[in-house]
């Protein structure tokens, strides 16, 4: 069982990062999260994937007063997510017309459906984003959906001012991606009893209740 477990949260990271590639290259908008990395990719001239990376330990860093514990599959989403989002950005093209735009935007809503089903279902414990949303919602007493929200609307408008890509794509993620998960998530999901055992018992390393953004 930690096999499976291992190669679903690889493989669902991998996936993400190329997922991630695949809405910059169809051009039609981000999710706010992204939006915010590419801003501030396009400000600092770094790559995407490396902003990915830093975001999310300074995203750990505010886990700390909410005190919440990182997992083994969160420190694997903040390091292998950013890498995987530059490979992909390396062999995806970008399309200038409209019909590869909008069937490269629903492989990506796809394939980032599966690729959260799969690392969540692994229970490795949530992406650093998520988790501090979860962490907000439980010191705060807000509902996970107010602090998401306030939190997404926030980078959002911040990666909209810096630059990032805002459009169509980000509603269609928006609207697409909660249901999909909800969806995909008991076909990848490892039964608790399993996870506890393959993690001597610990349940930080359980999964999250399912976000409609999983990075």
């Amino acid at each position: 069982m930690l096999t499976r477990r291992l190669l679903q949260l690889f493989t669902g990271v991998a996936m993400y990062g190329i997922s991630l590639a695949m809405f910059i290259r169809a051009g039609l908008g981000l999710d706010p999260w992204d939006v915010f990395h590419q801003g501030v990719a396009g400000r600092t001239g770094l790559s995407i994937g490396v902003v990915v990376i830093i975001v999310s330990f300074l995203v750990l860093l505010l886990w700390i007063p909410l005190r919440q514990w990182p997992g083994f599959g969160t420190l694997c989403n903040a390091v292998l997510v950013g890498l995987f989002a530059d490979i992909g950005l390396a062999l995806i093209p970008a399309f200038s017309h409209l019909g590869g735009q909008v069937g490269l935007l629903a492989g990506a809503v796809l394939l980032n459906g599966i690729a959260s089903a799969c690392y969540i279902g692994a229970r490795f414990g949530p992406g650093a984003r998520d988790g501090l949303m979860t962490g907000l919602a439980r010191r705060t007493g807000w509902s996970v959906r107010v602090s998401r929200t306030l939190i997404e609307v926030v980078v959002l408008a911040v990666g909209w001012f810096l630059g990032g890509s805002v459009g169509v794509g980000t509603v269609v993620y928006a609207l697409a991606i909660g249901p999909l998960v909800q969806l995909l998530l008991p076909v990848f999901m490892v039964p608790a009893a399993h996870a506890d055992a393959g993690s001597g018992g610990d349940s930080r390393s359980a999964a999250p209740e399912p976000l409609a953004s999983t990075n």
